[in-house]
């Protein structure tokens, strides 16, 4: 793609590595046919491709326009162009650093600033998110009376009651079952402390059996994702620079050989701290050594190799169901896959497996009607397969198509502590319809 910046621009290194990115794209169209929006919408500006040429126009000319805005917000940041782009166009930072300047440039509508804004302060702060749950419980009897987004947010309260605090996210560390072969630190993630605290004990449990030792860091918390898909860069980087804080910290000290990740929307952000701190002397070094570090749990099970094969009675088919940030993001599809066949699961696939299921991070929240037709979409393909459960790497995944089937939706790594001899792991609970 041809660009036209000028000198003065190009002295701007966001500017720069923009150039960089948008020459490589030659207009092939293989990402349109991957594209869960342009799948749905069949508008050009809401693909890959023609969002590259909105963000071509927003930096050339220096205007955030309405039309850029809208088609950019539109975008999941699913990264299935990116897997589909034969001339390595790098989508992810061209669309991040548009989202960022878009933040920083453009003024929304009031009531759309307040509620990005809100979302940015509850969903990285455990606490404070909790407290929303709590207060989102009685206030669905009077949702009706809310503005329609509030009233969405509201319904993602689960039915079934919060889950009580879990100690695991305590800073502490657990002693490897057996010698030690590895010393790992867990990452804890933010919504999941809150609603998915079985998945980081289940992780636990898994790992010490293979001989892991494992650390909760003290300081250590949200990755910044949440804010960076935002556009909030500062605020992303705030929470990046306390994780590395805590994690080389941990790493100095007494070593470590990996950051375990089960939340894969957070391992695609963390092994990205690199990047997010190249120009930046003081932490960069640091930040590197932190996104080497960062493994995703099957990562490092396949690696510590043998099998957690067990008699499970009454174990269902399980179909696996990709999340974007773990096969997309991070190119993992294999580890998971071979891991549940390895501990007797037998694994269905799910058809149009790169598309995107609709929950990406705050993206049912902000463009639920998009988000909705996915997720239908999702448990369709879902129902396909037979399967008697859905297994997956990221929560918001999970708490997403619940609202669509009545499919159980596990954490892969709870399918690996049951066949290790860990608790029979408890289905997502079924949220509110879509409609609601």
């Amino acid at each position: 793609m041809q660009t036209n910046f000028t000198p003065v621009q190009l002295a701007d290194a966001g500017v720069q590595e923009a150039d960089s990115i948008l020459r490589k794209c030659v207009h092939c169209g293989f990402c349109l046919s991957t594209c869960p929006t342009y799948a749905l919408l069949g508008d050009e500006r809401d693909s890959p491709r023609g969002r590259i040429y909105l963000m071509k126009d927003m930096l050339e000319s220096g205007e955030v326009r309405d039309t850029a805005v809208r088609h950019i917000d539109r975008c999941l940041s699913c990264l299935a162009c990116t897997t589909s782009c034969p001339s390595g166009v790098d989508y992810m930072h061209l669309v991040d650093s548009a989202r960022a300047r878009i933040e920083g440039e453009y003024t929304r509508p009031l009531s759309d600033r307040l509620f990005r804004a809100l979302l940015a302060v509850l969903l990285p702060r455990p606490w404070l998110f909790r407290l929303s749950l709590i207060a989102a419980i009685p206030g669905r009897w009077v949702a009706w009376a809310l503005p329609a987004r509030l009233r969405r947010l509201v319904a993602t309260a689960p039915r079934g009651g919060i889950p009580a605090p879990s100690p695991i996210h305590a800073p502490q560390v657990f002693a490897a079952h057996g010698p030690r072969r590895k010393r790992v630190a867990l990452v804890q993630g933010c919504v999941q402390q809150v609603l998915g605290g079985r998945i980081s004990e289940a992780t636990v449990r898994v790992m010490r059996g293979r001989g892991c030792e494992v650390v909760v860091s003290e300081g250590a918390g949200c990755c910044g994702a949440l804010p960076h898909h935002l556009g909030r860069l500062d605020e992303a980087k705030a929470f990046a620079k306390r994780n590395i804080a805590a994690w080389i910290r941990e790493d100095t000290e007494r070593g470590l050989d990996a950051i375990v990740l089960n939340a894969s929307g957070c391992g695609t952000t963390l092994r990205d701290y690199g990047h997010m701190f190249a120009d930046d002397p003081e932490w960069r070094d640091r930040a590197a050594r932190v996104a080497a570090l960062a493994r995703d749990v099957s990562e490092v099970l396949t690696d510590l190799g043998g099998s957690t094969g067990a008699d499970l009675l009454g174990a269902p088919s399980i179909a696996y169901h990709d999340s974007c940030s773990l096969r997309h993001g991070q190119g993992i599809t294999r580890q998971p896959r071979d891991l549940l066949a390895k501990a007797g699961f037998v694994v269905a696939e799910v058809g149009e497996g790169h598309m995107c299921c609709g929950a990406a991070g705050t993206y049912n929240v902000l463009q639920p009607e998009i988000a909705d037709q996915l997720g239908a979409r999702k448990a369709a393909n879902l129902a396909q397969t037979g399967a008697g459960a859905m297994a997956c790497a990221n929560l918001g995944c999970m708490l997403h198509l619940a609202r669509f089937t009545d499919l159980p939706m596990v954490h892969t790594v709870e399918l690996l502590d049951w066949a290790a001899g860990g608790p029979r792991p408890e289905p997502m609970a079924r949220g509110p319809v879509a409609n609601q």
